[in-house]
């Protein structure tokens, strides 16, 4: 059985201002590889050829990835299935595998497609290897702009590159300063292998609705043309703190088609839906003394338009209204817009939040907590790590639309991937919203976040607590995945890349306390180790690890 050994930490020491010590800690990991698959281009071919015919008939890219990536396992020279298998990836799950497939072309047909390098960038990207991310994107730019001419449909536009290019820098920053949140999967009750998000909950926080494309529960038994099961809403309640295995809300909520959730009000009896219909608008349906459901029917007013409406949320009080929209307008993509009633009941004048909070890309999925001024929302345009990141902003005055400067929430919140749907508990202790993580089922999750309390307390401070990866056989460095995080509470370790399979983690607990470190390389097997490491103290510190 081949395995990751842990051995030998060497502790090193310096005064680090004078607040405290800075202590090296070098891990030397040995990484032992996992057996190769032989080649075979016959079978390749085979394997390439049943994934070309699901495309031409579906757009079951799952079932065609698992095949693309055998096909170009057989065959590594197979230029064709090994750029499939890395597309096929980006566009599903295991975003970071696709830089595999790509390099195999780039190193043997470097000028296959003119945009190969920003393809391998962006599977870097999503894997958090913001350098290599950086130097592929670069590369790709540097021949985009000796090439201004290029016209080929294998471009991309060199403001979205200079734009990956900021978030890898954003997305050191964030990873190296990770917030104090931990972050945790809800678990089978409620997640599926399947796409899961759009949490929804009531004050009591004893209700939960979401939106899911699972097979299991599903009211309609045709698939989308995708292969997977139409969008059901499902619900879960608790009782005595656990969740009870989640179930469709039912008729008339769900139909034979695609059904989500938007919005859940603060008392649970009124529940508003995304409808596709006319573009897409905003339903609402509400909850009967039998505990049913009401058949939806549109929020009245002037939210709704004959373009796209798809987020929402709403106050408290029942009295504000937020909501996302491309209407005509705005400042580009979806903006989030506000609303309030009027004497008579009814949704007033709109108002577009305005570019403290609305970008030329995407704004969306607004989140209104219950003290009613401050609003969580995702969005793609503003200084963000990749996809939609998910932001804070304070409401400074009403009648003059005056909001604070958005603030980031940081890793391990946002990821490079899209990170949407966060909405808060009454208490603030809590949130709940949809990502993609290593510990996932599948697509999007739900999971919960517990929101760390604010401390005056200053760290006295820091480890820089050193990981080196190395090849069980050669000894040579490898460029690995490695995360370090509390055992009990997965609050995860800043830390950045030294290059040459080096990381390097910041501890900065005042006190021992026991870890959780995983080292994950394609081609090698996964391993994880729980280790114990000293807090900040102001005396050197020696030990081994084994």
């Amino acid at each position: 059985m081949h395995f990751i050994g842990l051995f030998e930490i060497k502790l090193f020491f310096k005064m680090h201002s004078i607040r405290g010590i800075l202590v090296f800690l070098t891990a030397f990991i040995i990484f032992s590889p996992s057996l190769a698959q032989e080649q075979d281009k016959e079978q390749s071919k085979l394997y390439m050829e049943q994934a070309e015919l699901i495309m031409a008939a579906t757009r079951a890219m799952d079932d065609a990835r698992d095949l693309m990536i055998t096909a170009a396992n057989f065959d590594t020279t197979n230029i064709k299935a090994n750029f499939d298998a890395g597309h096929y990836h980006l566009e599903t799950i295991g975003k970071e595998l696709a830089a595999k497939y790509f390099l195999r072309i780039a190193r043997q047909n470097p000028g296959y497609r003119f945009d190969l390098d920003f393809w391998i960038g962006k599977s870097y990207h999503y894997g958090l290897d913001f350098d290599n991310a950086i130097k592929h994107y670069t590369q790709y730019r540097d021949n985009l702009i000796a090439q201004p001419n290029y016209a080929g449909q294998d471009k991309v536009g060199l403001i979205e590159v200079e734009r990956k290019i900021e978030e890898c820098k954003n997305g050191k920053e964030f990873v190296a300063n990770p917030k104090n949140f931990s972050i945790v999967n809800m678990g089978r009750e409620i997640n599926s292998e399947f796409e899961d998000y759009a949490p929804v909950l009531n004050e009591n926080e004893d209700e939960i609705v979401f939106t899911t494309r699972r097979r299991d529960g599903n009211l309609n038994e045709n698939v989308y043309d995708d292969n997977k099961p139409f969008e059901d809403v499902f619900y879960s309640t608790k009782a005595n703190g656990k969740w009870s295995r989640a179930k469709n809300i039912g008729s008339p909520i769900n139909t034979k088609f695609n059904n989500s959730n938007a919005a859940l009000s603060a008392d649970g009896m009124t529940l508003y839906l995304y409808n596709d219909e006319g573009n897409g608008d905003i339903y609402m349906s509400k909850k009967l003394a039998n505990g049913t459901w009401g058949v939806p029917s549109p929020v009245p007013g002037i939210i709704n338009s004959p373009y796209r409406e798809e987020s929402l949320t709403v106050s408290e009080d029942g009295n504000t209204i937020y909501f996302s929209s491309d209407r005509p307008g705005g400042l580009g993509g979806s903006d989030i817009y506000m609303s309030i009633k009027d004497a008579t009941g009814q949704w007033a004048t709109l108002k577009n939040l305005g570019p403290v909070i609305n970008t030329e890309l995407d704004d969306d999925d607004p989140f209104i907590d219950y003290d009613g001024k401050t609003l969580y929302f995702s969005s793609k345009g503003r200084k963000g790590m990749g996809g939609y990141d998910i932001f804070k902003t304070s409401l400074l005055d009403l009648e003059k639309n005056e909001w604070s400067e958005p603030e980031n929430l940081g890793y391990p919140i946002n990821t490079p991937d899209d990170d949407i749907q966060y909405v808060s508990t009454k208490d603030g202790q809590r949130a709940y919203y949809a990502s993609v993580h290593e510990d996932g089922m599948g697509y999007e999750d739900i999971y919960m976040i517990t929101v760390p309390v604010e401390s005056e307390e200053k760290p006295v401070g820091k480890f820089k607590y050193v990981v080196k990866v190395v090849d069980a056989d050669t000894k040579r460095p490898i460029e690995a995945k490695v995360k370090l995080q509390g055992l009990k509470d997965n609050v995860a370790v800043g830390f950045s890349a030294r290059g040459k399979g080096e990381f390097e983690f910041n501890i900065t607990e005042a006190v021992a306390r026991d870890y959780r470190l995983s080292v994950e390389k394609e081609g090698y097997v996964f391993q994880i180790q729980s280790i114990r490491i000293e807090g900040v103290s102001g005396e050197p510190q020696t030990g081994t690890l084994t």
